[in-house]
């Protein structure tokens, strides 16, 4: 199978990866940074390094496009142009309402995998980053049903697990799930750094639940401030969501309300088994 891939970062490097090493495609990639090109043919992450996006995606079967939110729609123009009749041209950006809407070509599935890590760049790139994920697809009306099954079980063979999702129910999901987490972790971070004394500013004065709260602080913010824009309207309700609750509690608090917390604690509790660990 011929993959192009567009954009050869953490995501589109384990993307390359991940078709390589499980189902022995013949990947195209292309990066704006000539030197990340070069560096993911060096480490034969890709099995062509190509001077332009339209050379990658020229022969391709399917096509990722994993730029960052901003400079997304034109990168799927572009590739919808180049890119064969027969090609299922689909990205991984974090919001999808927009990018849905502007590119109603068949060829087009817009699409998000649920995986990543604090660290960017090629070199953090796995081919198993993707190993029990869940990766929305938003088809619609318009999608070749050909296509986004092309895709659905390309996904699958990666490891990953293709579930379908209506974009704007999609970027209301994201927006508490995975928006809401990296704003709070930046908070955080902030607080601790106006907080502490400047001798307690080092890796000793953070536990655990400091550590994994905030591990997602500081994420390239060229990336994130463009998925915060996109979606600051479903964000923002998130946001606004998370102060009353942080009231509720605080009052609670003020109030000495020990059963309030409790029960603030033990539903907290029993709701991240069902979400995070998925027990019943």
């Amino acid at each position: 199978m011929r993959i192009a891939v567009i954009g050869l970062g953490l995501i589109g490097g384990s993307i390359a990866r991940a078709v390589r090493e499980r189902v022995g495609a013949q990947v195209a990639g292309f990066d704006r940074d000539t030197a990340v090109s070069e560096a993911a043919l060096a480490a034969g992450v890709v099995d062509r390094a190509c001077a332009t996006a339209a050379e990658a995606v020229g022969s391709a079967q399917a096509a990722f496009l994993a730029v960052p939110v901003g400079a997304l729609s034109p990168a799927v123009g572009a590739a919808l142009e180049a890119a064969p009749g027969d090609c299922v041209v689909t990205d991984v950006g974090s919001t999808k309402r927009a990018i849905v809407a502007a590119h109603t070509d068949s060829r087009f599935v817009g699409g998000h995998p649920m995986a990543g890590s604090e660290h960017s760049g090629l070199r953090h790139a796995r081919a198993d980053m993707f190993d029990a994920a869940t990766w929305y697809l938003t088809p619609t009306s318009a999608t070749s049903p050909d296509l986004c099954e092309r895709l659905r079980r390309l996904l699958e063979a990666i490891g990953a697990r293709p579930r379908a999702i209506d974009p704007g129910d999609h970027d209301r999901l994201v927006a508490t799930v995975s928006h809401l987490p990296h704003v709070i972790a930046n908070v955080l971070v902030a607080q601790a750094v106006a907080t502490l004394p400047p001798s307690e500013l080092h890796g000793s004065a953070t536990g655990p639940s400091f550590r994994d709260a905030t591990r997602v602080a500081g994420a390239p913010s060229p990336i994130w401030t463009d998925i915060y824009l996109t979606n600051a309207d479903l964000l923002e309700v998130a946001l606004r969501e998370t102060v009353a609750r942080l009231e509720e509690f605080h009052g609670a608090l003020l109030a000495a309300d020990r059963s309030r917390i409790d029960e603030f604690v033990a539903s907290a509790g029993a709701a991240h088994l069902r979400l995070v660990e998925g027990q019943p």
